[in-house]
């Protein structure tokens, strides 16, 4: 039985400002639903920066399939946390933090640097 491949490591711009967002009368024995920081920063590209599946993929050098895979958990993660009021922390997961995220606007990054494959016909 061979044992499965481990995950790759996701490049992230930075990490989220705040780490735990709860509603205004939770506890902290609330339940909790825990985001990863690769999840949410395909979140943070496809839906606040606008980019497509493909260009969130360069941008985090993973396939297209992997991001698809990783809006789709994050999405539910979400929805838990929004419908059923549960605070939401945001910790973990395989992630590089991109080595130009100083110089960086963290709305997509255009260094050449940090996707080579896709700025080689520029």
């Amino acid at each position: 039985m061979s044992m499965p491949r481990p995950p790759r490591c996701r490049r992230v711009c930075s990490l989220p400002a705040a780490g735990e967002f709860a509603p205004p009368d939770c506890t902290a024995n609330t339940a909790a639903v825990v985001m990863t920081v690769d999840e949410y920063e395909v979140i943070r590209l496809i839906d606040l920066v606008g980019q497509t599946q493909e260009q969130c993929a360069v941008q985090m050098n993973v396939s297209r399939t992997t991001v698809t895979g990783i809006y789709d958990t994050a999405r539910r993660k979400l929805a838990d946390a929004l419908v059923h009021g549960k605070r939401l922390l945001i910790e973990g997961g395989p992630v590089q933090i991109c080595e130009h995220a100083a110089s960086c606007c963290h709305t997509g990054c255009q260094d050449r640097a940090c996707h080579p494959k896709e700025n080689d016909n520029l």
